[in-house]
């Protein structure tokens, strides 16, 4: 039995005997089934081909994690690191002992969020690697979960404090429970989001976005971006790291995403 891995989209599932038919992940219209089919492989073929993770200090507390050669989305991992426990934002597909023994060395993982579950990834890998840490899934996403395990923990979408001065917060939009994770301490103690893709760094890093599907081009309506908006407005942060590496706002964050609301609400033709 092997716990396949879609080569799109990077999540693990179930295990099978063979590789499961598709993937629910990529038969959405938020994501696609790539142009040469349906493909999976296993964390063992991943290794043999040469992964590795690459580790790097976003800022003091914070550490990034991707995967080189570039994986599925290509997204990094944000692991931060508290007195009061780790919590690691997002996932990556790939894990192995080098990695296994690195995030050790900062102290481990204690709890795992996710921003939506294209990140899901292989978080029970990661969650068995590190003592059965708590994966926290929304209710709102439960269908979405590929690998049922006992480490997860469902929340039903109100803040959540996992550790002291890190809040689990669900905006909704691109997907139902699609969550930020702020971090008081973060950006010298004016606060930090991270937020995958919930809400987007964009290549003009004085804008992010906000859609409902990024490869197909689906956008979102004026209501659902100014919910996305409010759902973070009573937590200060002057910076935010997205979910691909140097996809930061590094400061004026707060402002940034206000404006660039406005922007992509006039853009759509509303008011």
């Amino acid at each position: 039995m092997e716990h396949y891995i879609c080569k799109t989209c990077g999540v693990q599932h179930d295990a099978s005997e063979t590789p499961p038919a598709s993937c629910i992940i990529c038969d959405d219209e938020r994501q696609y089934v790539g142009f040469e089919g349906q493909q999976w492989t296993t964390m063992a073929e991943m290794q043999a081909a040469g992964y590795r993770n690459e580790i790097r200090d976003e800022e003091s507390g914070l550490t990034g994690i991707s995967t080189t050669p570039r994986f599925a989305i290509g997204q990094r991992a944000l692991l931060v690191q508290t007195d009061g426990g780790n919590i690691l934002y997002d996932c990556v597909t790939y894990l192995d002992d080098e990695t296994v023994e690195a995030v050790k060395a900062l102290g481990g993982i204690q709890g795992i969020c996710l921003s939506h579950p294209h990140f899901y990834d292989s978080m029970i890998e990661w969650s068995h690697a590190f003592d059965n840490a708590p994966v926290y899934i929304p209710e709102a996403d439960r269908q979405w979960v590929t690998r049922a395990d006992p480490v997860i923990e469902y929340w039903d979408g109100q803040p959540r404090e996992l550790v002291d001065g890190v809040t689990l917060i669900q905006t909704g939009g691109h997907f139902d429970g699609s969550a930020v994770l702020h971090w008081r301490d973060g950006a010298d103690g004016r606060g930090a989001l991270l937020v995958g893709d919930s809400i987007t760094v964009v290549l003009d890093r004085r804008y992010v976005s906000f859609m409902f599907s990024y490869p197909n081009l689906i956008p979102l309506d004026a209501e659902e971006v100014r919910n996305i908006v409010a759902s973070v407005d009573a937590f200060p942060y002057d910076r935010i790291y997205g979910g691909w590496w140097d996809r930061n706002v590094m400061s004026g964050a707060q402002d940034v995403v206000q404006a660039s609301a406005d922007r992509y609400i006039r853009r759509i033709g509303a008011s």
